[in-house]
Parts: C-alpha cells; sequence; structure tokens
C-alpha cells in the first residue's frame, strides 16, 4: 500500500482513539445517553456522540494525504457527509422521525449528485440517477439499523473498509482510496471503546456518516480493466452484510404486517444468532467473517469475467435466499424476537 495511504490509517486509528473517550466525557456531560429498553441489548444509559469522534477521524486524517488536489476533490463529498452527521447528532438528541430522517438524508444525496456521484452503469440517465438514490439512502440506513450490538455496525464498516481500500489500490483508484483508508482507521480505533463491553455507541451521527460515505465509496470506485456489466456487483458484494441484514429485517416485518420502518425489534441478523446460542461477541465476530467472505467474494468478481460472476452472485444470492428463510423460520418458532 502507498505511504501515503498508510499515513492516512495510521492518523486516522490514532485520532479515533484519543477523541472518542473525549467525545464520550461530552455526552456523559450533557446527558446524550442512549437509555436501556426491552428491545435493546445493552442494561444501563450508554452515552452517544461517538460519530463525533469517528468524523474527527475522517476528516483529520484526509489531511495527512499529501496529494491536496485529491482531498479538494473530495470537498462536496465531506461537506454531504457533514451534513448526514449532523442530522444523526440532532437525531440522538430529539429522535426525529421517519420523515424528517429522510428529508434530511435527500438533501445530503442532492448534495452528492450535484457534485457528480452518481451510478453510471449502462442505462438511460434516469434509471442511473433512481439506483444513485436509492443507492446513497439505502446504504445509509442499513448501517443505521445494523447498528444494534456492540462492535457490530463499526466492525463490519472496517471490513467493507478495507476490502475497498484494496480494490482502490489495486485498481488505481487514488480518488476514493484515502477515503477508504480514513474510514478503516477510524471504525478500528472506534472499536477499542465499542467492542462488546460497548463504553460508547456511535449513535446515528456515527451510524450514518459511515453508512453513507462507504455507499459513495461504492459509487466511485471503478473497473477500467473490467465491464460494468461485471462491476456493479463489485460494492453490493463488499456490502452484503448490511443489505442482507436490512432485507431480511424489512421482509420480515412486512410478513409480520409491521411497518418495516416504524417497528424495532430482536429481529436483525446479530439477534438471531444470539437466539442461536450465540453469545453476543461471538454473534458479532460471526458477522464480521460474513462480512470479510462478501468482502473477498467482491474482490474475487472485479477481477472476473461475466460467466463467473455470474456464478459467484448466483450462489450467494441462493445462499442468502436460505439464510433468509431458515431464520425467519426459527422467528416464527420464537416470536418474542420480533417484538415490537
Amino acid at each position: 500500500m502507498p505511504s501515503g495511504l498508510t499515513t492516512v490509517v495510521a492518523t486516522s486509528l490514532v485520532v479515533a482513539i484519543a477523541a472518542t473517550p473525549v467525545a464520550r466525557a461530552i455526552a456523559l456531560r450533557s446527558r446524550f445517553l442512549d437509555q436501556p429498553s426491552a428491545r435493546k441489548t445493552h442494561g444501563s444509559p450508554m452515552p452517544l456522540l461517538g460519530g463525533l469522534a469517528i468524523y474527527a477521524a475522517v476528516l483529520l486524517s484526509l489531511f495527512a494525504y499529501p496529494d491536496r488536489q485529491t482531498i479538494l476533490g473530495l470537498g462536496g463529498i465531506l461537506v454531504a457527509a457533514t451534513w448526514i452527521s449532523l442530522l444523526g447528532v440532532w437525531d440522538d438528541r430529539v429522535g426525529l422521525g421517519v420523515l424528517a430522517k429522510l428529508v434530511g438524508q435527500v438533501g445530503s444525496v442532492l448534495v452528492l449528485v450535484a457534485v457528480d456521484v452518481r451510478v453510471l452503469l449502462p442505462l438511460p440517465p434516469w434509471l442511473n440517477l433512481a439506483l444513485t438514490l436509492a443507492w446513497l439512502i439505502g446504504i445509509t440506513n442499513a448501517f443505521n439499523l445494523l447498528d444494534n450490538m456492540d462492535g457490530l455496525s463499526g466492525g463490519v464498516g472496517a471490513v467493507a473498509a478495507a476490502a475497498f481500500l484494496l480494490l482502490a489500490v489495486d485498481n488505481g483508484q487514488y480518488l476514493v482510496a484515502p477515503l477508504a483508508a480514513a474510514i478503516l482507521g477510524a471504525m478500528v480505533g472506534f472499536l477499542f471503546y465499542n467492542f462488546n463491553p460497548a463504553r460508547i455507541f456511535m449513535g446515528d451521527s456515527g451510524s450514518l456518516f459511515l453508512g453513507l460515505l462507504l455507499a459513495v465509496v461504492g459509487i466511485k470506485l471503478r473497473f477500467p480493466d473490467n465491464s460494468p456489466n461485471v462491476t456493479w456487483l463489485v460494492p453490493v458484494l463488499v456490502l452484503g452484510v448490511p443489505i442482507v441484514d436490512t432485507a431480511l429485517v424489512v421482509a420480515s416485518r412486512l410478513l409480520r404486517r409491521k411497518n418495516p420502518f416504524r417497528t424495532s425489534g430482536r429481529d436483525h441478523l446479530s439477534h438471531r444468532l444470539v437466539a442461536l446460542g450465540l453469545s453476543q461477541r461471538q454473534a458479532v465476530l460471526a458477522l464480521y467473517g460474513f462480512a470479510a467472505a462478501f468482502g473477498g467474494a467482491g474482490i474475487l468478481v472485479s477481477r472476473s469475467g461475466v460467466v463467473v460472476a455470474r456464478l459467484v452472485g448466483a450462489v450467494v444470492l441462493g445462499s442468502v435466499i436460505v439464510l433468509i428463510a431458515l431464520l425467519e423460520r426459527r422467528l416464527r418458532r420464537r416470536p418474542s424476537l420480533g417484538a415490537g
């Protein structure tokens, strides 16, 4: 890995390790706390605002990258990410409704579209725009939903960022490589305090920020030596865990005639793994393993032709469908998991 990217990872890691205790102290003093409930896995109030430490780590580490022109090129992306982080802080404080959060997210996404962050598949422009909006908003909220157990969203985000970093370096994509490097360092540093038993949560300010940036990296990543008919699958695979978790939760709640956006419950992948007998740590580590497997599949597809890509996609899709069916069957046997 180029030395400039190593510097970004190291700087982001150090800043996250140093800033997270500060964010924790601010959260405790200002009563920015996540209160326990029957639907949550923690038993005592937990300080939020970990997302501010993640935000600081990402931004400050990017300034350590020697190519200033590249960093300037990320300006619009960082503006949108700043807005989504502030929206998350507001949500953590007052508890925004679904519509208010969506409107705020759309504002951030429109900034990204204005700076040419958009899907560029061989499709009509209107369809590419629709896919751009769906991808950015969908992945942003998928990481928000995934943040339901100590260290889960941050760890899965770190694995995805590592895969994106490898892909960016392998394909000479030095616009998105520093962004992936900054995310990787920030997530690993934050996990020092967020892995079970957590001492601080990232909150919506962190999960929305993380989801939006990884969604952006997935769109901006280019594969000049391969066909878009193959490479569109790469970011989908790399971000497979949050995508599958969201698909599982939405499908399950619809089947139970619940509003998937206004209902909460212990029906996520992590909760179902715990119901199968794993501890919280084991469930989170298992999902790290799944994330690494998805990332490996993404890297494989990036170097493959259409036939191999379709085969990998079919195997992954089939496995996910079987997994969702088995977990949903388990939920029906233990309906208390989906209470909410």
